[in-house]
């Protein structure tokens, strides 16, 4: 007969070697090799793609800023000298020579309504038609009406008054006007034909110290050389431009 001092040895027995069956097996299972991830413990984000830089305004040589119809509209509204029929006219001649020139022909009609008020001084009136100041010196001189001191002055109130007039907008002020601002824009000699046509043209009526030759990328660049002192002038045109394309 077991006794229960026995039973207790052999059930005690039984537990070891079943815990002992259950850990061999435990260890076959496990895997007989271990992949490691290497730990990542810095490294640099990724850069930001910058923002591009603001387009540059007021470059002289560039395609139209701006369309005829928004300058049409402008000098319209404002002008008591040219009737709509007028004003497309001359803003049809700015493009068509503007666009044979790579010239921003619409930047140029902005400083025309700078200059003439937009189309109301008496510089810009016919007979004149000055565009842009162009050769306006403020000098006068007292005479009479039919001996001008010179070749470029018109008479007014009993004095002759230093400007160029043209008998003409189309092929005359505004090809002289926008070859102003390429003489301005391109060093001499540079150029294709047609700019150098209108180069040649404009300089005949007045010419431009050599230093000023190719200065100008910008209308910003023509500050206290279009005008004197004129500090701000080119900055008051891209203003005026944006006035103008959004009415």
């Amino acid at each position: 007969m077991v006794s229960r001092r026995m039973l207790l040895r052999l059930a005690a027995s039984f537990t070891i070697a079943g815990a002992t069956w259950r850990s061999s097996m435990s260890s076959a299972q496990e895997p007989t090799h271990r992949v490691y991830l290497p730990s990542v413990t810095g490294g640099t984000a990724p850069e930001a793609t910058p923002e591009p830089p603001p387009a540059e305004e007021g470059l002289l040589l560039n395609s139209a800023t701006g369309s005829s119809e928004q300058a049409i509209n402008w000098f319209a509204a404002r002008s008591n000298l040219y009737t709509r029929y007028d004003i497309t006219t001359i803003v049809g001649a700015y493009q068509r020579i503007g666009d044979e020139v790579g010239i921003d022909w619409f930047l140029a009609l902005a400083q025309c309504a700078h200059e003439t008020g937009s189309l109301t001084s008496w510089w810009c009136d016919r007979p004149r038609r000055n565009p842009a100041g162009l050769g306006v010196t403020g000098r006068n001189v007292a005479g009479s009406p039919d001996q001008p001191p010179g070749l470029y002055w018109a008479w007014r109130d009993g004095r002759w008054w230093e400007g160029i007039s043209f008998a003409a907008w189309d092929s005359f002020a505004v090809r002289a006007h926008l070859g102003r601002l390429l003489a301005y824009a391109l060093p001499a000699g540079a150029g294709t034909p047609p700019q150098q046509d209108a180069i040649n043209y404009a300089l005949g009526l007045r010419p431009l110290p050599s230093s000023f030759r190719g200065v100008a990328r910008t209308i910003i660049d023509l500050n206290g050389r279009w005008a004197v002192p004129g500090s701000t002038y080119g900055q008051s045109i891209i203003n005026l431009a944006a006035r103008m394309r959004s009415g």
